[in-house]
């Protein structure tokens, strides 16, 4: 049952965590409405749909950092007022007065998990949409994970991908097909490896096979290596490209077994899968990193020296975080060490500020 000071520390954190979590969101919306949307003049109810849709995926991206604000806030609030003198000598100790805030952490940690994997994959496919179609007016640009592979479309040619790595601009298991103005089947490309170099694609161990209409047999060639030109809006597939963040973690386990069995680099998947677990305590490290700085003498600043205590160590986190998720994704690290070595690393570095603290 909680207490009395159970109650009255966690509302303190509940108000500076959702206080934290609503200027956060609303910040980020505003930036990306004028660097990234306002150019493109879309209509007014895309952009309302847009970042409605948007919600769920930034309130999961920020929830660690208004986690980090609730945490150094509350117990800064606490000391100003020496209502924490107060506590201490009351018996109470800082790991005891922190267990409320940490309870709380855990319970967001847990729907944040659930929010990714249950709710953000679905509505980032409707976002993806809306921005491709009705925001930049490239429909082309906007493809759909079917189980293991990408459609994509432009103008009478369809592109059949099993694995597209957007960042080494790549793909893995292309199929080409080739229609009139009938949509009759004139011709079909298949290569096993890609290189998208703009405009042209560099094809490896693949056949062109032909169907013509003076002959009921297609004709078949297979090639080493072959070169050919696609479309601007064909040269930007891989801008379009659906990333794991639009499968849950299901899904994505799935997606990479299919994938690994049939020969496909699946690393860059595997660092992502791992990531939607770590990424769930990102709030609870975060949380436990700010304890220490919220409970030293503070000379001045108020707010806004808790402000940029925040900024600070949630760019220290972020920057370690995204480090680890580059070693994993070169292959430098395991994926599994990629991305939990960051947590580990700050909480025994939390760990360590704690007891010098006590000292």
């Amino acid at each position: 049952m909680l207490s009395i000071i159970d109650r009255y520390i966690s509302k303190l954190f509940i108000l500076f965590f959702l206080s934290g979590l609503a200027v956060f969101v609303v910040l980020f919306v505003a930036v990306d409405f004028m660097t990234n949307i306002s150019s493109h003049n879309p209509a007014s109810s895309a952009v309302i749909q847009y970042y409605l849709l948007s919600i769920p995926s930034l309130v999961y991206q920020m929830l660690p950092v208004a986690c980090l604000l609730g945490t150094i806030f509350t117990l800064s609030n606490l000391s100003r007022s020496n209502e924490l003198v107060a506590l201490f000598s009351s018996g109470m100790s800082l790991a005891r007065i922190s267990t409320p805030i940490l309870v709380l952490v855990v319970l967001i940690s847990s729907v944040s998990f659930w929010l990714n994997d249950r709710v953000v994959p679905i509505v980032n496919q409707r976002k993806n949409y809306v921005y491709y179609v009705e925001i930049l007016k490239k429909p082309g640009l906007y493809s759909t994970v079917k189980t293991d592979k990408i459609w994509y479309r432009s103008g009478n040619v369809l592109f059949n991908i099993k694995t597209l790595q957007s960042d080494s601009n790549t793909a893995e298991g292309l199929t080409m097909y080739y229609f009139d103005s009938a949509w009759k089947l004139i011709q079909m490309i298949t290569a096993r490896h890609v290189e998208l170099n703009g405009s042209n694609w560099e094809l490896h161990n693949g056949a062109v096979t032909l169907f013509a209409k003076d002959s009921s047999v297609p004709m078949t060639q297979n090639f080493d290596s072959k070169t050919i030109t696609v479309s601007d809006e064909s040269a930007d597939i891989q801008k379009g490209s659906q990333s794991s963040e639009t499968l849950s973690v299901g899904e994505l386990k799935r997606f990479i077994t299919r994938n690994r069995d049939a020969g496909l680099d699946t690393l860059r998947y595997e660092v992502d899968y791992h990531a939607k677990f770590s990424f769930a305590f990102a709030a609870f490290v975060m949380s436990f990193l700010g304890i220490p700085f919220s409970v030293t003498k503070q000379r001045g600043g108020g707010a806004a020296f808790n402000v940029g205590v925040t900024i600070l160590l949630a760019f220290g986190y972020w920057a370690a975080y995204s480090s680890g998720i580059t070693l994993g994704r070169h292959g430098a690290v395991p994926p599994v060490i990629a991305v939990w070595l960051p947590n580990m690393v700050m909480v025994a570095l939390s760990a360590i500020f704690l007891f010098r603290l006590k000292k």
